[in-house]
């Protein structure tokens, strides 16, 4: 291969990744950040799917909807945000995960969440909250 060829090769090859690296972080909808950093468990909940696998402080368990949005809201009354921060993110084409930071006035919080689309738009079916000690 000649030296234009592999520039041209390397410059495609990052350019290809930038924009499959954007793509998959436009796929986690803003209300989902915003809804954290806010402690909006109502706008939050309309992203749950029918039954979600809920990890926060005092419950582990499959919720439905409702009893996950009660839940939450409960967690953001004790533990009021006052900034979210994504760490990492990922995934797959059909599914997508966030890694990210809750800072309350109690502390920070380390926040998973898993979504899967489905025809309509991106559903969670999985959030985590958990203490960073």
């Amino acid at each position: 291969m000649s030296s234009i060829k592999k520039r041209l090769f390397m410059i495609s090859l990052f350019v290809g990744t930038l924009f499959f690296a954007f793509q998959a972080k436009s796929q986690i909808p803003d209300e989902i950040i915003l809804s954290l950093k806010s402690g909006n468990a109502r706008d939050l909940s309309d992203y749950f799917n029918q039954n979600v696998e809920l990890v926060v402080p005092g419950s582990d368990n499959v919720y439905s909807k409702a009893q996950a949005q009660l839940i939450v809201n409960n967690f953001f009354s004790e533990n009021a945000p006052q900034s979210f921060s994504v760490i990492h993110q990922g995934g797959k084409e059909g599914s997508q995960y966030v890694i990210g930071n809750l800072g309350t006035k109690k502390g920070t919080f380390r926040v998973y969440f898993l979504l899967k689309k489905s025809e309509e738009k991106n559903f969670i079916h999985q959030l985590r909250i958990e203490k960073q000690e």
